[in-house]
């Protein structure tokens, strides 16, 4: 279900997001079938309480979901230095003027139509998840050799860059070497992606360490601007969806990797499916202490980011 806004309208869905252009776009002959996304210059960008994870769109969402995620990705474009996709109708505290439908506001951005790279931009600065079971088995995360005896949740000696190919909506991301990125985008804009993902995350990490909070790893996508070709920070930016933040007190202090690796994530959803399903056919419905944890951890996270 998506929203019906005055002047707005749908053109396509993702897993958690809904893309909006202006009505003008879209020619008023019923035979026309150009692209709106390629004829607009501007996209709403809304975000829904829809929550997903590998790579399924779960049920029932997490109440109140969009507007969290939308705030925090504002507070951090407004802190990266870094070009991004933002148009002027967003203010400097992340408010918004009047351009976005009151119906949507909270959870939409305004954003400049880019021309988006396929590459999912990952950079891990701790081991777990997905490259915690690659490296039992092979002492590599996507490929990259790692120093031997390394544990679950364990910082790594450096961040590395991991990139995905962004697969289309209903299939599988797949990691890819650096190399098949530069076959996918050309090599100067390879290593721009490289550059300024390993950038972004060092500096988030310091405004998240000062926080009392661990940036474990995140995922970036960037698209590039079609009047000047400058490469733009593009879509969520260190969401609790889109990262892996963990609580730094109780990380010194575990001895556990469930104790060190207290999330703020969407890790509980992760952990519940993992135990709950098989990965195949249609997953389960969260059960409601699931979904009420789910939002509590995200609200909690936004809350120790921001405030001053």
């Amino acid at each position: 279900m998506t929203d019906e806004l005055p002047d707005w309208t749908h053109v396509y869905s993702g897993k958690v997001r809904d893309l909006y252009v202006p009505t003008t776009t879209m020619s008023d002959d019923d035979s026309w079938t150009g692209d709106p996304l390629a004829t607009s210059d501007r996209v709403l960008v809304v975000a829904t309480d829809r929550v997903s994870a590998f790579d399924h769109v779960l049920e029932p969402g997490i109440p109140g979901k969009g507007e969290l995620l939308t705030t925090l990705s504002l507070w951090w474009f407004d802190r990266l230095d870094v070009p991004n996709q933002l148009l002027a109708d967003h203010t400097l505290d992340g408010g918004v003027l009047s351009l976005i439908p009151s119906a949507v506001a909270g959870r939409a951005m305004l954003v400049r139509t880019l021309d988006m790279y396929p590459v999912e931009c990952v950079v891990r600065g701790y081991l777990t998840g997905s490259g915690w079971k690659e490296y039992q088995s092979t002492q590599t995360v996507c490929g990259i050799a790692l120093p031997a005896g390394l544990r679950n949740g364990d910082r790594l000696p450096e961040p590395i860059y991991t990139p995905a190919w962004k697969a289309p909506l209903g299939e599988h991301d797949e990691n890819v070497s650096y190399e098949r990125t530069v076959e996918l985008v050309g090599a100067d804009v390879a290593s721009q992606l490289r550059s300024l993902s390993l950038g972004i995350f060092s500096e988030a990490s310091a405004i998240a360490e000062a926080r009392g909070l661990i940036l474990a790893d995140t995922k970036f996508e960037f698209g590039a601007d079609r009047e000047n070709g400058v490469v733009r920070l593009a879509d969520e930016v260190l969401t609790s969806d889109s990262s892996r933040y963990w609580d730094a007190e109780a990380y010194a202090s575990g001895s556990t990797p469930e104790e060190r690796m207290s999330s703020f994530d969407k890790q509980i959803v992760r952990d519940w499916l993992t135990a709950n399903w098989d990965q195949g056919g249609t997953p389960p419905r969260l059960p409601p202490e699931i979904v009420t944890q789910t939002a509590a951890r995200y609200r909690e996270l936004l809350e120790r980011l921001t405030r001053s």
